[in-house]
């Protein structure tokens, strides 16, 4: 057993328990609840059928479209702005400048960790440009053509001036005594990781839609968001408007990944726009400009030691992360550089740490939370640093970790950096790799191909995935005629949650789910809420829903008259984390660099599964989206600050044929934080699967002598350094 750290270790917690039954639950593709009638998704008919009703399919009255004049700068003063021949087009209504704006209010940011300096929330640029991209004008005109052949007209001077290099915020984390740990330590190991920039590129890009009420002087707004409430208690905010004069529907929205978990400033210039003129106004992003002016992901860089014993138990960790943020914060713009540090220790026993985030404005893109949100990159340099261990110890990847997972009994487990690990089974996601993938015949085809020459790895990636904390509101309805009306401050965008909020409602009241209508993302008709963000939907969003439906029920029993309806906001009691393994098998070409990802087999924990078919589609569409950043995708600016890549010809995703089949399994051992003890499975791939990838491909090119790589590991990265190490052999 490793060194105890009862210091960190808390069981005063009420809400927490220190045993739990997991269920073993069969592979996903297999399991018969996928036909059952209540598992189909009921979304489904209408997107298959091109009746989803998204932003840009709504009917406006006669609407002003806009087009930005955009920054081709990426950092300067702004000295003259020429809007007269553009303002001569026959179909412009206006064009306004940062002068214009300059008084619209600042959007609220989320200060996980303590602030030095929010940037002012342009929403034009007034007075200095701070990103290629970056808005400057905006045209109102009858047509979107007009509108874009007006920001043509428009002349734009800039005078060039330094890059930024700011400190935004920074925290630091300590425990224990890492001086003395790294000192007595037996091995040492070292790793230095840099994520590229990511590109989310939901299917349908930022849309919003104004219609405006004159007789009322209201607005009613159709915004492809994550947060509709907080779409209007912003919008409300910042334009000193009564919050009742707006109401924000999301009923379809094509995708999104944290990059629509916020208002942008082209989105509060619509609002605005459509108030002062007391017209219709409407906003489609094209792709180029999602590229320019959409928040990115990653980006972070991260370097960290780990000190271990002669046994292989880890003793100490310290870490530096660096994480980028652009001209302006979104409201979540800091979690990314909260999560990447304040995970770090993982679900493994470190007693010391010292560990340190920064959050630096670099004179780039906006960056926000995208799928993820710092999970992923915490997690890359854990689980590097353990594989560095286990090579410098020859000890097997999966026994080391085995060897310092938190134990079962020692749940509920505090880290080091503060953080309380609800419940699981760490060591049985492990164990599940090793049985269900063949893991130790794997490693013994993998010497044999070795010793035939190939290049052939197995990479080994334990990962978790905290949940959102806080609350989520609900309200049930029961109908006199057996139907039952379920609303919900949460909202979609792909994930089918009004099947699984149907499915929870129905094991609750004991009705099919066809009696069952789900109301989502209506500020009018639905309970205020948070919405989705952090995988927090199905824990805190699903057990609002199971509460307001315990409460009708118990009014219906108690004698209440139908109809009645029961309200409730539902808070937890704390985060729960989700967990799990990956594996991947490759092989690298050595004459080309390619890479083939022969075989993935993943086990997760995400607690109580309200719908198998749901999670199965999350783990896939997770992996997939951790693929991409492991092998392919990359923003690339210039020294200058310019994107070089700016469009799909330059930056590559993932397409279905670059996707492997996945073996899929799952467990469950409820949370006790949440009221149907789920834990979050929507960002488990893109956590896992990277730290998989990148160690199995390490792991294949370990005979030439390589240790570390960056990712993307594109073909040309990878034959690179087999260059590199042949000419130093």
């Amino acid at each position: 057993m490793p060194p105890g750290n009862p210091q960190f270790c808390d069981t005063s917690f009420d809400t927490l328990t220190t045993t739990h039954t997991a269920r073993p639950i069969p592979r996903i593709k297999q399991d018969p609840a996928i036909n059952k009638p209540s598992q189909i998704k009921r979304e489904d008919h209408l997107l298959v059928t091109g009746r989803a009703r998204f932003a840009a399919d709504i009917d406006l009255t006669h609407p002003l479209c806009v087009a930005f004049v955009r920054s081709q700068n990426a950092w300067g003063k702004l000295t003259e702005v020429k809007t007269e021949s553009a303002s001569l087009h026959p179909n412009v209504l206006a064009i306004h400048t940062g002068e214009d704006t300059k008084d619209i209010g600042d959007l609220s940011v989320n200060p996980v960790i303590p602030v030095a300096r929010i940037p002012h929330f342009p929403i034009l640029a007034n007075g200095n440009v701070l990103a290629v991209g970056q808005p400057i004008a905006g045209i109102l005109a009858t047509t979107a053509e007009a509108a874009l052949e007006a920001a043509e007209a428009v002349q734009v001077e800039i005078t060039t001036t330094d890059a930024p290099d700011t400190i935004v915020a920074e925290k630091h984390w300590q425990a224990g005594n890492c001086e003395a740990a790294f000192a007595n330590a037996a091995h040492i190991v070292k790793s230095d990781i840099i994520h590229s920039r990511l590109a989310p590129s939901p299917m349908e890009p930022r849309t919003i839609a104004v219609e405006y009420d004159t007789a009322k002087d209201c607005a009613t707004i159709w915004h492809s968001t994550q947060t509709p409430h907080r779409t209007r208690s912003e919008l409300a905010a910042m334009l000193s408007i009564d919050p009742a004069r707006l109401r924000v529907i999301a009923q379809h929205v094509g995708g999104a990944f944290g990059m629509k978990g916020s208002l942008y400033p082209e989105e509060v210039f619509v609002v605005w726009a459509s108030f002062k003129h007391r017209r219709s106004v409407r906003w489609i992003a094209s792709r180029s400009e999602e590229f320019l002016s959409a928040t990115q992901g990653r980006g972070i860089h991260s370097k960290g030691a780990l000190a271990i014993d002669c046994n292989g138990y880890f003793t100490a960790i310290n870490a530096e992360v660096i994480a980028p943020v652009g001209p302006w914060l979104p409201n979540s713009g800091l979690i990314p550089a909260w999560n990447a540090a304040r995970i770090l220790p993982s679900a493994y026993c470190i007693p010391s740490i010292s560990i340190n985030t920064t959050a630096k404005h670099d004179g780039l893109g906006p960056t926000g939370i995208y799928r993820g949100a710092g999970r992923p990159e915490a997690n890359l340099l854990m689980e590097r640093l353990i594989d560095k261990a286990a090579r410098a110890l020859n000890i097997d990847p999966i026994e080391i970790r085995l060897r310092n997972l938190v134990k079962n009994e020692a749940l509920p487990w505090r880290t080091a950096t503060g953080e309380t690990l609800d419940s699981g089974d760490y060591a049985r996601a492990l164990q599940g790799l090793l049985d269900n993938a063949d893991y130790n015949k794997r490693r013994t085809e993998q010497t044999h191909r070795q010793a035939q020459g190939e290049l052939a790895g197995l990479g080994i990636a334990f990962y978790l995935e905290p949940s959102g904390s806080g609350w989520e509101s609900a309200k049930v309805t029961l109908h006199a005629d057996g139907r039952v009306t379920v609303a919900s401050g949460s909202s979609s965008q792909g994930q089918a949650r009004e099947t699984a909020y149907a499915i929870i409602a129905s094991d609750a009241l004991g009705i099919p789910t066809k009696n069952i209508e789900v109301l989502l993302a209506d500020t009018d008709v639905t309970p205020e809420g948070i919405g989705a963000l952090a995988s927090r939907s199905t824990a805190i969003g699903g057990s609002a829903v199971l509460q307001a439906c315990n409460e009708a029920l118990t009014r219906q029993r108690s004698g209440d008259a139908l109809p009645l309806t029961a309200s409730v906001r539902y808070e937890n009691s704390g985060q729960a984390w989700g967990y799990g393994a990956y594996l991947a098998q490759v092989s690298i070409c050595a004459d080309t660099g390619t890479l083939t990802i022969e075989h993935v087999s993943c086990i997760d924990d995400a607690g109580r599964l309200i719908a198998p078919q749901l999670a199965h589609g999350q783990i896939v569409g997770g992996f997939a989206q951790g693929v991409g950043e492991a092998v392919l995708e990359r923003m690339v600016y210039d020294d200058n600050g310019q994107l070089l890549t700016g469009s799909l010809m330059d930056y590559a995703l993932p397409r279905a044929t670059d996707i492997p089949d996945i073996d899929v399994h799952t467990f469950e051992t409820p949370s006790p934080t949440n009221l149907l003890g789920a834990k979050g499975l929507g960002e488990a791939g893109t956590i896992g699967a990277p730290a998989a990838i990148l160690n199995a491909a390490i792991d294949a090119l370990s005979p030439l002598g390589i240790t570390d790589l960056q990712m993307p590991l594109t073909s040309y990265t990878l034959w690179q350094a087999i260059q590199r190490s042949t000419a130093a052999s």
